[in-house]
């Protein structure tokens, strides 16, 4: 009979094993309920300024709560490519706290959407970047990672996932079209994607960017191109960079940084939409 006991206790330990649901980043889902609940604690504080006058002397402040307010709502949606070779690796780098990077959507190639952040919460995703005059495109923006390592075309999948989630987010926070843009737009010296595979073109055909029309105007003699891109939105402080960025997402068929004859009639019409 002790023979049999053995065994049994080793296939009663595997099937209550088994019965244990394993829930993927639930350590990290935990992580983000409790820094939710302190953004929360936050921003229900009622503490009044205390500040000082000249001699020392608090100046008398009381808390009145408006009734006039809400959350801060995006603005821009700006897309990436993640440059690595998986969903599971991109979900676990973004679960890291060493990265300090994240974004608020990542849509596998196969359409699965992961929601990471609420919307209206600050993704780290754009960095160090600029869009005409705003200088901190987390703090408006909606980031959207799509799983492509930057050398290969888009899925049909993805694609259509992503134009589904860019016209559920226009609408709900009314996103203005020209707002939808890509990571290197907003940092030309450092980043290339969503890249020059990237069919923005379908994009502006849905209503999320803009494109040059395809019978085009000729650029006039003298077109200033410098203030164009720079009213388009681009930082043209590293003009090359700037050049390519526009390339990337308005030509793409290469993204040097000099402007052809043909170029310069792309970004003329591009720039006349703005």
């Amino acid at each position: 009979m002790k023979n049999y006991l053995f065994p049994l206790l080793v296939i009663i330990i595997a099937l209550s094993s088994c019965s244990k649901k394993v829930v993927p980043f639930a350590a990290t889902n935990k992580v983000y309920t409790t820094q939710t609940d302190s953004l929360i604690a936050v921003v229900q504080k009622q503490d009044t300024v205390a500040l000082l006058d000249s001699l020392g002397k608090p100046i008398a402040s009381e808390w009145v709560g408006t009734v006039n307010f809400n959350l801060r709502k995006p603005n821009y949606v700006i897309i990436h490519y993640t440059a690595q070779d998986s969903l599971a690796q991109t979900l676990k780098t973004f679960t890291l706290v060493k990265p300090q990077v994240s974004a608020h959507y990542v849509i596998s190639k196969d359409g699965k959407i992961v929601h990471m952040l609420n919307d209206y919460l600050r993704a780290w995703h754009a960095g160090i970047s600029k869009w005409g005059s705003v200088t901190d495109m987390n703090s408006c923006s909606i980031g959207i990672e799509l799983d492509n390592t930057g050398k290969q075309p888009f899925a049909p999948a993805q694609m259509n996932s992503l134009l589904l989630l860019l016209a559920q987010l226009k609408k709900v926070y009314n996103i203005p079209t020209n707002n939808f843009i890509g990571h290197g737009d907003i940092a030309p010296p450092r980043k290339p994607d969503p890249g020059i595979l990237f069919p923005w073109a379908l994009l502006a055909q849905k209503g999320f960017g803009q494109w040059a029309d395809v019978e085009q105007q000729p650029a006039p003699e003298g077109f200033d191109y410098v203030t164009a891109l720079r009213l388009i939105g681009y930082d043209t402080s590293n003009l090359p960079a700037a050049i390519s960025a526009f390339k990337r997402h308005f030509v793409q068929s290469d993204d040097s940084p000099v402007l052809s004859c043909c170029d310069m009639d792309v970004l003329y019409n591009v720039y006349r939409k703005y």
